[in-house]
């Protein structure tokens, strides 16, 4: 059984107020292979990219147990890149270049070795070429995870619902919400997304956790305070890699042990905001994530008095 992951592997050029580079390694896909690559094996990746992508990249990726058959190379196309700049406050952004070069032609096709998916995360994509990618695989996965943002609500709101209808587990941040549902609350709003179809949401909060829904449970996880935030980018896919990654690696979906997957996402996540790119998550061990881990349990872990 495997683990597919379904996003766009690219370039970015960032600018934070700790830095800037012109060019390095991004996208959804890229960032879910590093950080679920940690817990699970094989990762099979559906993507597009140009003959521009680093063959380097491929293979510090298949080391790490990344599978590429359902990756199209156009060799005369060019990856996709975007441009950002990040305010102080590190939770804002200004796109400034999207060039969607070979993606606007991605037209994801399974390949017959992807038919044994167990697990299926769906990066940040056009709604209807996620629900393409789910209606290719002729049994269903134990667990599907969407990801999905607020600009698929303004301009193909009736294909992201369509789509909802198919996954397990929705992943947006607070904003993408309160959109989403029309619900300031995030209570309501969560009501109101798993009646679309979604059995369990996850609503990030940045540097204030997150939140997880399933019924009438709510579990709330706190963020690891960190002295720098270096780059932000990549940070809520890498998240999503660990989360899904977790329960993978498990193979437990229940809501106690998704519990468990979002602090595993959490620490995910504060990793990679430590350097640009997917560098810092290169580097990370095993050891590393342990104590990480350790430290968000720390970061819960209390006791009451006896009144």
């Amino acid at each position: 059984m495997s683990l597919i992951t379904v996003g766009t592997m690219a370039f970015d050029a960032l600018e934070t107020p700790f830095g800037k580079v012109d060019r390095i390694i991004g996208g959804s896909a890229t960032y879910v292979a590093w950080a679920a690559s940690n817990f699970y094996q094989p990762i099979k990746q559906v993507s597009i990219v140009g003959g521009d992508f680093p063959q380097e990249e491929f293979d510090q990726l298949a080391a790490r147990g990344v599978v590429f058959d359902g990756v199209e190379v156009v060799k005369e196309g060019k990856s996709f890149f975007w441009s950002g700049r990040y305010h102080l406050d590190m939770n804002t952004r200004d796109s400034l270049v999207t060039e969607l070069n070979v993606l606007e032609q991605f037209n994801p096709q399974l390949p017959e070795s992807y038919q044994d998916c167990e697990y299926l995360m769906l990066g940040n994509l056009v709604p209807a070429v996620q629900q393409s990618v789910i209606r290719q695989l002729r049994n269903r996965p134990k667990l599907i995870v969407m990801d999905t943002m607020n600009f698929w609500m303004d301009v193909a709101l009736a294909d992201l619902k369509e789509t909802l209808k198919l996954v397990d587990v929705l992943v947006v941040n607070d904003a993408e919400a309160r959109q989403l549902s029309e619900e300031f609350s995030l209570v309501k709003a969560a009501k109101k997304i798993m009646a679309m179809g979604p059995r369990f949401l996850v609503v990030k909060k940045g540097e204030h956790g997150a939140l997880l829904f399933h019924e009438d449970r709510v579990f709330s996880a706190p963020a690891m305070p960190l002295e720098v935030v270096f780059d932000p980018t990549g940070a809520g896919d890498t998240f999503a890699g660990g989360f899904i990654g977790h329960l993978a690696r498990t193979g437990d979906i229940s809501f106690d042990n998704m519990k468990t997957a979002i602090i595993v996402g959490s620490a995910m996540a504060s990793f990679c905001v430590e350097k640009f790119g997917p560098e810092r998550m290169k580097e990370i061990s095993h050891n590393d994530i342990a104590r990480r881990m350790q430290q968000f349990s720390e970061l819960v872990n209390f006791e009451t008095a006896t009144v």
